[in-house]
């Protein structure tokens, strides 16, 4: 491989994957600095109501799945019991909804929480996909992915294009020394 093709590829792989990276670097820093952030907005109830639903026995996802469908909430979720509740997250990025459910009074209670930004790049941050089944899921996971693989190729390309120009290699030789040893030092002291 030609080093202006390798070039190539590290520049035009950067421009496309940009909008990840920098939601990854804005992303982190907020989550870096909370307190700087304030606290997560509450969430604030949005509909209580009697709902004629009976969930089979079963996981709390299984239930879940079928308590998101009866209220028309189809979408990307996770579940959990607690004290006799059933409790699901709708992890929609922008607003996320918790619906709480207790079998024994069939009351449901629809939650949501207020837009801010920092919150939502923090979930843009944890997003994950392929524990889920829908498509925009999985397509966002695949390019997490693609992101992981470039950040290694750029590492490495990096190293190679240093390697290649004989001005830098002093300069850059400590700066890579200077690194490591501070990677290094944090992980014996962390």
């Amino acid at each position: 491989m030609t080093s202006l093709l390798l070039r190539r590829i590290h520049m035009y792989l950067a421009l496309f994957l940009a909008p990840w990276v920098l939601m990854y670097a804005v992303s982190t820093a907020v989550m870096n600095h909370r307190k700087w952030f304030g606290e997560p907005a509450p969430y604030r109830v949005v509909e209580e109501k009697k709902l004629e639903v009976v969930l089979p026995e079963g996981s709390a996802k299984e239930q879940g799945a079928l308590l998101l469908a009866s209220l028309g909430m189809e979408g990307a979720y996770s579940a959990q019991k607690r004290d006799g509740v059933l409790v699901v997250q709708r992890q929609r990025l922008a607003v996320p909804v918790r619906v709480s459910f207790d079998a024994r009074s069939s009351v449901v209670k629809v939650e949501e929480q207020e837009f801010q930004a920092n919150a939502w790049l923090e979930r843009l941050h944890r997003r994950r996909g392929y524990q889920q089944e829908y498509a925009a899921d999985l397509i966002w996971a695949v390019f997490v992915d693609v992101t992981i693989a470039a950040i290694l190729f750029w590492a490495i390309s990096g190293l190679w294009m240093w390697w290649e120009m004989r001005v830098t290699r002093a300069l850059g030789g400590l700066a890579l020394a200077g690194g490591l040893a501070l990677f290094a030092f944090y992980l014996a002291v962390l």
